[in-house]
């Protein structure tokens, strides 16, 4: 990578490191693109090299965030070495969901925001500098569990992460209406069923 290059990076990285802090602190309604300029640095005229308004940069963001907790979970799941497919998906969905509970700031911020148009680019598209984006581990999990043959296996992805993150926001959250803890049991239950039922016999 040449200098300019370099630079550009860096100018673009202080971009995403101030928005991410200011959309945590005050919120994206609150945070105008001046704040994020004026945070990172950086010209308005940067800001619209990259971006077209403070929601691509949230998009992006989020597809972000969400493929470093799933690659966090994939190294985690290497060292586990956990045998089953089904048993791979409920500790992806456990651990995500866990780091979620330590840190609820980020949970507002992508559960709130997060649709599956804008989860979907951190399943396809590898925008970070890992080795695989989240759609190619989850090939690789099925590639590693040759019996396993799936139906609609996009549309199993799908389920899975809308159940889990329409139904984990509020229990984490604010315990309603029971506890995380509570509804983990029925949770991973339910994801059972969903890839029972997406399993081809």
């Amino acid at each position: 990578m040449g200098k300019v290059d370099e630079n550009k990076q860096q100018k673009l990285e202080s971009l995403f490191k101030s928005a991410y802090d200011l959309f945590l602190t005050q919120g994206i309604s609150k945070t105008s693109i001046h704040d994020i300029v004026q945070k990172a640095g950086v010209a308005k005229g940067t800001f619209y090299l990259y971006f077209k308004d403070k929601y691509e940069i949230r998009d992006r963001l989020i597809a972000k965030t969400a493929e470093k907790l799933f690659m966090a979970a994939n190294n985690a799941l290497e060292q586990a070495r956990i045998p089953e497919f089904e048993d791979k998906i409920i500790f992806i969905v456990d651990y995500v969901l866990d780091e979620m509970v330590k840190s609820k700031a980020v949970l507002k911020f992508v559960s709130k925001n997060l649709s599956w148009g804008i989860f979907r680019q951190a399943i396809t598209k590898n925008d970070t500098e890992t080795d695989m984006d989240v759609m190619g581990f989850f090939k690789k999990m099925v590639k590693e569990n040759p019996e396993v043959k799936l139906k609609a296996p996009e549309t199993m992805l799908f389920l899975i992460i809308e159940l889990a993150s329409s139904t984990s926001y509020s229990t984490i959250l604010e315990n309603d209406p029971i506890s995380y803890e509570e509804l983990k049991p029925y949770l991973n239950e339910s994801i059972r069923a969903i890839i029972r039922n997406h399993i081809i016999e």
